[in-house]
C-alpha cells in the first residue's frame, strides 16, 4: 500500500507533483505502457513492498520496520520539496502535524496486522476505511448496499476460526486511520501547493514513529542490510506508485483509477500467496470479493470518486 496509497480524489494529482521530475525522466517508458497498466502495476508495487516488509518481521519488529518506510519516504520527498514554513499560521502547521500523526498510526496499525493475519485479509479490512468515506460522501440510497455488501464481506472474514481477531482489529483501526488521513488530506491540500504540506506531514510522522521504532529496533536498525531492505520498502510503497499513479492520472479520469485501485484486496492477497505462502480458504477470497465489489460499486455509482489511501 502506498502511503498515499488508494483510490484517487482531485487533491491526489497535486499531491503527487512534487515527483514530476522523477516522473519526466522515466516518461518514454511510462509511454509505453497503458494507463491501466500503470496502475496495476503501481497496486503491485505497493502489495510487495508490504509483503517485502511482512518478510523483515522475522527479524525486526512492526514499529521498526513502519520507522524504516517512513525515514525512506521522507527523505524521498524531502529531495522534491522543500516545504517554506515561514509565514505559515500555527492552525496550518497543526493540521500539517495531525495529518502526519494519521499517517503514522495509519502505517503502524496495518503492519502490526500484518504481523498477525494474512496480507489480503488486512488489506481488505483496511479497505473499509476509505469505501466509507466514499459512501458517506455520495449520500446516494444505492450506496447502503455496498455498506451492507462490504461488512457482510468483513463478517465473512471474522467468522474464519484462522483468522486472529487482534489483526482483524488492528486492521480496522488502520482503516479508521486511513479514513481520517483521506480528510486531512483533503484539507492540507487546501492549504499547502504541491507536496509541501504532505513532506511535512511524513516528517512529522517519522518523528512521531522514532521512539517506538528505536525501541523495538534497536541496535538492529543499523545493520546495512536491514536499511537496505527497509529502503526498498518504502521505494517500493511509496516512491514507485507515485511515480507510476502520477502518470496514469495524466491519462484517466479519477473515477477511472478509482475503479481499478478498488482491485488492491485481491490484488493483496494474490501477493500474499505468491511471496508468503499465504493460502486463503474459499470464505476467506468470497469476503475479499464482496468488499472489491462493493468498491466498484460505490465508485460507479458516486458522483465523484473516492478519495486516496496511503
Amino acid at each position: 500500500m502506498a502511503l498515499l496509497s488508494g483510490t484517487g480524489d482531485a487533491s491526489y494529482p497535486q499531491r503527487l507533483g512534487g515527483l514530476a521530475r522523477a516522473g519526466a525522466a522515466a516518461r518514454g517508458v511510462f509511454d509505453s505502457v497503458p494507463p491501466p497498466g500503470l496502475i496495476l502495476l503501481g497496486i503491485v508495487s505497493v502489495q510487495v513492498g508490504a509483503g517485502l516488509a511482512k518478510n523483515l518481521f522475522a527479524v525486526l519488529p512492526p514499529g521498526a520496520v513502519v520507522l524504516l518506510r517512513l525515514v525512506t519516504a521522507a527523505l524521498v520527498l524531502l529531495l522534491f520539496a522543500r516545504p517554506k514554513l515561514a509565514g505559515r499560521s500555527w492552525r496550518d502547521l497543526a493540521l500539517a502535524g495531525t495529518f502526519g500523526l494519521s499517517l503514522a498510526l495509519m502505517n503502524f496499525a496495518i503492519y502490526q496486522s500484518f504481523s498477525r493475519i494474512p496480507l489480503g485479509v488486512a488489506v481488505t479490512v483496511e479497505f473499509l476505511g476509505p469505501l466509507a468515506v466514499a459512501v458517506a460522501s455520495s449520500r446516494r440510497k444505492l450506496d447502503v448496499l455496498w455498506a451492507v455488501l462490504a461488512g457482510g464481506g468483513v463478517l465473512l472474514l471474522a467468522e474464519g476460526g484462522s483468522i486472529e481477531v487482534a489483526g482483524i482489529l488492528w486492521a480496522l483501526l488502520a482503516g479508521t486511520a486511513w479514513a481520517s488521513y483521506i480528510l486531512f488530506s483533503a484539507a492540507v491540500g487546501k492549504r499547502f501547493s504541491g507536496t509541501g504540506g504532505l513532506t511535512i506531514a511524513m516528517c512529522v510522522g517519522t518523528v512521531a514513529m522514532l521512539p517506538v521504532g528505536i525501541w523495538q529496533g534497536g541496535s538492529a536498525l543499523l545493520r546495512p542490510e536491514y536499511l537496505a531492505i527497509g529502503a526498498g520498502v518504502g521505494l517500493l510503497s511509496s516512491a514507485i506508485p507515485y511515480a507510476l499513479e502520477m502518470e496514469a492520472l495524466r491519462k484517466v479520469p479519477p473515477k477511472v483509477f478509482s475503479i481499478l485501485m478498488s482491485l488492491e484486496p485481491a490484488v493483496a492477497a494474490l501477493i500474499g500467496l505468491v511471496l508468503l505462502g499465504e493460502i486463503l480458504g474459499i470464505k476467506q477470497w468470497a469476503a475479499i470479493g464482496c468488499v472489491v465489489v462493493a468498491s466498484i460499486g460505490s465508485t460507479r455509482t458516486s458522483r465523484t470518486a473516492p478519495p486516496p489511501e496511503t
